[in-house]
């Protein structure tokens, strides 16, 4: 008897986190770049960050997994730690939605649900239809798994010994948030831990008096997950998770000495027992929001001071956290973040380079050989981390988007071989005291300045999603290919009529014809642009 509840258990508990993940993927799925959009219309606004981790969760269906999301944001430089609260705060909203739907009792139709759906996944010919059929099936599945899990606990309810545990621990509320918190932090899914406390009440195996307490430490519980995901992660991601862990503590110390009261107004709320759990982690959630948003300074403050700034902390290391590619579209929005700080530091050595052609600095165009290490390791980590990306469910659209970021960064990096070269010719130049004429001097400035020009351009046009700056690079192409003749042309004259040494020609030479590869390479980023926009 023992060893089938516990099998009944953990089948129906894989059942429900099953059906919630593949509902869940689907509606991502469905959703496709739409969540995109709104994780780049996030701004300053903390109302808005509310709105998208309330819709966001909702879609997902894992406050766990939007809180982690939001570590990773804010650890790959995507997000601050003031936005990052408001999205925490809107997730526990959106992951209210689950109770709720679990609250129609809709188990003796599970099975219609998930025949639909896989009839949809399985002969859906439009993958919209099969991401509905991904849909109906997780619904269908979520329910068949309550539904096992309390069936399993059912020859509970007539055991007088367990009646009396529950009335004792209906007198004990702290017993119930701690076992609330522990399951939800092993289970690491207050949406489930919800889902079966739901069951169990509407089997009259668990009082409402009891079911609150618990409910209050699924919310507690839940926070170990983005506690987790935080290890070995930035400051301020750790500072995302601890926020997350206050907020829900923080509620959790405002409603303990009010319980018998919320007891009682949440069973105004509805005859239904299920619905009243539901109702209740909605207004726990919602209210906990209400009071502690306007207090977000403060809480940003705390957590500042809990956790503090780290010295060691490198600005040029790497930001892809692997966790997120559970999320395929955060997972892009994150490696697309990166390939543009790779493109940032592309242009720091051509910034670099154009402070040190008259007067090259040994020191400083050191910082070159860094920067350009640093590219060949964001080239190795995102290229990995793309890889891993590509085994997961990508859409046609994420997978487009896939596709289009091999290409960045290949070129990007292309862009750091020549730049690296530019910085060790200029260093060249310093040690040996090669000195170029003014006309000389004038004439690399100004190409240099107008390959800096075409290359941010392209990378603009992908940061701003806007084509006029890549239809701009065609011409500009053209452009430079005709200044690298014509400075080779002039710069060959002048060596003719001795107005420069053979080994400053050199140097000079190697340096246009490594601005006209970058050029290349520029037009080949804004190609791909607008093959996006045009695809």
């Amino acid at each position: 008897m023992v060893i089938q509840m516990i099998f009944g258990l953990l089948g129906g508990l894989g059942l429900f986190l099953f059906g919630m993940h593949q509902m869940g993927d689907g509606l991502q799925k469905a959703a496709g770049s739409k969540m995109r959009r709104w994780l780049e219309a996030l701004t300053t606004n903390q109302l808005l960050g509310v709105l998208l981790g309330t819709v966001i969760t909702s879609i997902i269906q894992s406050s766990s997994a939007t809180t982690v999301m939001v570590v990773g944001f804010v650890n790959a430089g995507l997000m601050n730690l003031s936005q990052a609260i408001g999205v925490i705060m809107g997730a526990n909203i959106g992951t209210t939605i689950t109770a709720q739907l679990i609250a129609f009792d809709l188990g003796e139709y599970a099975w219609i649900f998930v025949a639909i759906g896989a009839l949809f996944l399985l002969f859906g010919r439009r993958k919209m239809n099969r991401y509905w059929g991904e849909i109906l099936l997780g619904f269908g599945l979520l329910f068949i798994g309550i539904e096992t899990m309390t069936g399993a606990m059912k020859p509970f309810r007539e055991s007088p010994v367990f009646a009396e545990l529950m009335l004792t621990l209906s007198d004990r509320w702290y017993y119930g948030l701690l076992v609330g918190a522990g399951v939800t932090a092993i289970v690491q899914s207050s949406s489930a831990t919800t889902g079966i406390l739901q069951g169990l009440a509407r089997d009259g195996l668990i009082p409402l008096g009891l079911a609150l307490p618990v409910l209050l430490g699924n919310n507690i519980g839940t926070t170990i997950t983005a506690m987790l995901s935080s290890i070995g992660t930035s400051v301020n991601a750790r500072r995302a998770a601890m926020s997350h862990l206050l907020f829900n503590v923080i509620g959790a110390l405002i409603f303990l000495p009010l319980l018998p009261l919320f007891t009682q107004v949440v069973r105004l709320t509805s005859p239904s027992i299920t619905r009243q759990i539901a109702n209740a982690h909605t207004v726990f959630n919602v209210t906990n929001t209400l009071v502690l948003l306007p207090l977000s300074g403060l809480l940003a403050y705390t957590v500042t001071k809990l956790v503090p700034d780290d010295p060691r902390e490198k600005k040029l290391s790497l930001q892809l956290d692997s966790r997120l590619l559970a999320t395929p579209e955060a997972a892009l929005q994150q490696a697309y973040t990166e390939v543009m700080h790779m493109g940032e530091m592309a242009m720091e050595m051509l910034t670099i380079a154009r402070e040190n052609v008259t007067d090259p600095n040994e020191e400083a165009l050191g910082r070159i050989a860094i920067l350009e290490d640093a590219i060949d390791q964001y080239e190795e980590g995102i290229t990995h981390y793309l890889v891993e990306l590509s085994k997961m469910s990508l859409s046609e659209s994420q997978s487009e988007r896939h596709r289009q970021l091999y290409n960045l960064i290949n070129d990007i990096e292309r862009v750091g071989d020549p730049g690296t070269n530019i910085g060790e010719l200029l260093e060249h130049k310093a040690v040996n005291q090669i000195m170029f004429s003014e006309a000389a001097n004038k004439e690399l400035l100004e190409f240099l300045d107008y390959t800096m020009e075409t290359l941010n351009l392209a990378l603009r046009a992908w940061r701003e999603n806007e084509a006029k700056y890549a239809l701009a690079i065609k011409e500009r192409e053209a452009r430079i290919d005709e200044q690298e003749e014509e400075l080779r042309r002039r710069h060959i004259d002048r060596l003719n009529q001795n107005l420069c040494s053979p080994l400053s020609g050199i140097v000079y030479l190697d340096i246009i014809s490594n601005l006209e590869r970058i050029g290349d390479h520029a037009a080949n980023i804004g190609e791909y642009y607008l093959g996006k926009v045009h695809g």
